[in-house]
């Protein structure tokens, strides 16, 4: 059995950052699916660190591990601050965000604009490893705006890899700053795998990560013949079940899969006592269950099941065994 605390392998799959979706509840809903794929949580920016409540942004659940914490910032000084809180809280790596075009991240001197000062990233990266012994690491794009010249990332790359970063999660697309919306950025600009593999050969002793349009296993695969990890983003979200065969396709795990029926009635335990910790907090049922309405995707009645599981009056009820109650329907509907 791989170790769930150790770097080596876990990040073979990881699940991506995604602003909204990567909670704590959907990591939670993630990892009963999954034991070895890396999740990593939505982009926490430094000031809600530095300036704001802490506990809300890194709580996490313990067996959410491996996991990690995403930072958006520039300032060398607030990331090496919210890094050494990141290690503290107990992540397994700290990432840093180069890679999200949105205008509000830009108006932060953050995300895919820093691809532009490398100088900078490096000097950011540098000031988190001083600050914590984990992993330190970089997600980016493949180039920002018309830029395509490969010289571009290669140089970003080479640049923040004499800083000490070993592992660059690479979203093969570029970064449109300007005219494009943050979901035209995940569609518009073409994919460009091959950036990524030679960004692999060219640095052989740097884990490259590939992330960018990937839905199936078959597809990790081929990917895994030219890099050394494979990030998914939407299709984890929307199809959550295509990460069961994980464990034991990429990192040898032979214990038993569990059902989706397994899934659902793992999180009910979850689900109470969350609602009788948090209530107060005002948080509501569907807050955890909304991250669950792919788990049956692709199955007969699996639109009845997004019905049950979103039905306001049984959402207010809150009551968890909706989980189930949804399923059984599934299954009568089919």
């Amino acid at each position: 059995m791989i170790d769930k605390k150790s770097n080596k392998n876990n990040r073979i799959v990881s699940v991506a950052p995604m602003m909204d979706w990567t909670d704590r509840h959907c990591r939670k809903f993630h990892r009963e699916i999954t034991r070895h794929t890396w999740l990593y949580t939505e982009m926490v920016t430094t000031g809600a660190l530095v300036y704001g409540d802490v506990e809300r942004h890194l709580r996490f659940n313990e067996e959410e591990h491996p996991v990690a914490l995403q930072l958006g910032g520039s300032d060398p000084a607030d990331l090496a601050t919210s890094a050494k809180l990141g290690q503290q809280w107990g992540y397994d790596e700290i990432n840093l965000n180069c890679g999200c075009p949105s205008e509000r991240v830009q108006k932060g001197a953050f995300g895919a604009c820093l691809m532009a000062e490398p100088q900078l990233v490096a000097d950011c990266v540098k000031a988190m490893r001083d600050a914590v012994t984990i992993d330190v690491t970089v997600k980016h794009r493949i180039g920002i705006d018309r830029n395509e010249e490969y010289g571009f990332v290669r140089d970003f790359v080479g640049t923040i890899a004499e800083a000490g970063c070993n592992t660059f999660i690479v979203h093969a697309r570029n970064a449109i700053l300007k005219g494009l919306s943050p979901k035209e950025n995940r569609e518009i600009p073409p994919l460009k795998y091959e950036v990524a593999y030679q960004l692999k050969r060219e640095f052989p002793d740097l884990e490259i990560i590939i992330n960018g349009g990937i839905k199936t296993s078959d597809e990790i695969a081929l990917h895994l013949a030219h890099v050394d990890g494979v990030m998914m983003g939407r299709e984890a979200y929307h199809n959550p079940y295509v990460m069961a065969e994980y464990d034991a396709r990429f990192y040898g795990d032979t214990a038993p899969v569990k059902t989706r029926e397994e899934v659902l009635a793992a999180m009910i335990p979850y689900i109470q006592a969350q609602l009788e910790q948090h209530a107060a907090r005002g948080l509501k049922l569907n807050t955890i269950t909304r991250h669950m309405l792919g788990l049956m995707a692709g199955l007969g009645g699996a639109r009845s099941f997004r019905q049950v599981m979103s039905d306001p009056k049984r959402l207010a009820a809150a009551d968890p065994h909706l989980l189930l109650e949804a399923a059984a329907g599934m299954r009568r509907a089919s």
